[in-house]
């Protein structure tokens, strides 16, 4: 009996299962009377759908609370249908859905890449801040066929190089020309000094454009297609073109993104850690100019971190006279003092930075009319440094906007003015005041805490306390004393 009565249980439930299921059937042809075969059709708001036949032809089960049904066919425009009583339903799509991308294409005209017989590629303003960099250079990377993009350093606001298609000259300039709303741009890295022996990076010119207020991006491949901005287009175009607002729903409308990032080196070099500072096994600090045993060197030859190894070496490690003596290798005269353990720091250069923190907020607000629209927003970037004490401010306004002025007649102007501030900007090259190229020379038993807690500090002899004072400064001191502050104050006016 109850087995009986355990399997009419079954049957009612499935019975009840069944008859909440609506099934709806129907065909979906063209406008032209044929049978659109594969076509899809789905319950809008859920996962259930089907395609037609040869014949058109569609069965589809509507979960209970759903009544709407979308067809869709490549070529024809999408049609939305609410069941009624039937359940059968027949539809006819409308053809002529254009199927083509327009580009921005040299001197602002757009096009239809289908239509071009050169190699065109764009990108939506949209695509730049997914993954946001404070360099939109930076955001091409990965994104364009045949773009490569190689940023001069992690530093805040360094400069970013691109090469469309490989270099093309030896002693030449390889990168292509930004054109932004058809006025060309330079974009050579502005800097103070000689970058292979000391300076400051003060980045590339394009980075001062803010990446919200961009609402495409065309990248004009080879001399075919640059071949109208002449020589200067050799090596490929850019084209950049900004937000005024066209498009945007009739009346006001305010918008807002932000956006926090984090950083961290992401690779450095694989350091030893078996020798200290030093020549030919020898070393003890006196004055680090060379009035100790080797201290004003700025190498790691000096005695092995194994105090066994240093004990039998045959050397008057600490330079006191006497050799492989008890203890010898176990401690050292150093800048911290004497009789120092002498020991490797395999952290010394990881302990150096900061975790960089970049915080972005945008404001837009777009108006719009039958015969006139517009657009202005504020970008506020505000970026710390891995390297400690250096930092980047950017303030961007932007105001676009396009009005029909008659049927032959039209207005349409963008102005930005772009505010850059840094209160220190790091050094570069192979110079004292850039702190990452002191960090392939420093002894492997340099304690670099200690130079940041005493960078304000002065040794016996009246200097500030570092451990090499031939070649090296405190990096520290040249963070914190030793600034390069930036201001940089950009207007730019142009007609998209």
């Amino acid at each position: 009996m109850k087995r009986l009565l355990t399997t009419v249980w079954l049957v009612l439930a499935f019975s009840g299962l069944a008859l909440a299921q609506r099934a709806v059937t129907g065909t979906v042809k063209g406008d032209d009377g044929e049978a659109l075969i594969g076509a899809t059709v789905a319950v809008k708001g859920t996962n259930a759908g089907a395609r037609t036949d040869i014949q058109g032809k569609y069965r589809l089960d509507v979960p209970p609370g759903y009544s709407v049904l979308t067809f869709r066919y490549t070529g024809y425009k999408t049609e939305e249908i609410t069941l009624g009583a039937s359940d059968v339903v027949d539809v006819v799509l409308a053809s002529g859905l254009e199927l083509g991308e327009t580009v921005v294409t040299a001197l602002g005209v757009s096009r239809e890449q289908k239509s071009l017989a050169y190699a065109v590629q764009q990108l939506d303003g949209d695509q730049l801040v997914q993954a946001r960099d404070a360099n939109v250079v930076n955001s091409l990377s990965g994104k364009i066929a045949g773009v490569n993009v190689v940023s001069s350093s992690g530093n805040v606001g360094a400069s970013s190089r691109i090469v469309i298609r490989g270099n093309t000259s030896i002693n030449g300039d390889n990168q292509p020309l930004f054109v932004v709303n058809g006025i060309p741009m330079d974009n050579r890295s502005q800097g103070a000094g000689n970058s292979m022996f000391g300076g400051v990076d003060f980045g590339n010119a394009i980075q001062d454009i803010n990446p919200d207020d961009i609402a495409s991006i065309t990248v004009l491949k080879g001399p075919n297609a640059s071949a109208l901005y002449g020589s200067r287009g050799a090596n490929g175009v850019i084209l950049i073109t900004t937000k005024t607002g066209a498009g945007a729903k009739k009346g006001l409308g305010v918008s807002y993104t932000g956006d926090i990032g984090f950083s961290s080196p992401f690779r450095l070099p694989t350091y030893q850690n078996k020798f200290g500072q030093g020549v030919g096994f020898q070393f003890n600090y006196l004055d680090g100019a060379g009035g100790g045993l080797y201290d004003g060197v700025d190498e790691s030859w000096g005695p092995a971190f194994d105090a066994s190894l240093s004990q039998q070496d045959g050397i008057d490690n600490d330079g006191d006279g006497d050799v492989d003596e008890a203890g010898e290798g176990e401690t050292y005269d150093q800048f911290t003092g004497n009789d120092m353990p002498w020991v490797a720091r395999p952290d010394n250069i990881n302990n150096i930075f900061d975790t960089g923190i970049s915080l972005t907020n945008s404001v837009a607000i777009t108006a719009a009319g039958d015969n006139m629209h517009g657009r202005f927003s504020f970008t506020n970037l505000d970026q710390k440094g891995m390297v400690p004490n250096t930092d980047l401010k950017r303030n961007t306004f932007n105001l676009g906007f396009g009005m029909k002025m008659s049927e032959k007649l039209t207005l349409d102007g963008n102005i930005t003015y772009t505010a850059t501030r840094s209160d220190n900007r790091p050094g570069i090259g192979y110079d004292g005041d850039n702190i990452l190229q002191q960090t392939i020379w420093a002894g492997r038993q340099v304690d670099w805490e200690y130079l940041r807690a005493n960078y304000n500090n002065r040794d016996a002899d009246g200097r500030v306390v570092n451990w090499n004072h031939n070649y090296q400064n405190n990096p520290f001191f040249t963070l914190y004393n030793n600034t390069k502050p930036q201001r940089r104050d950009r207007p730019m006016v142009t007609s998209p």
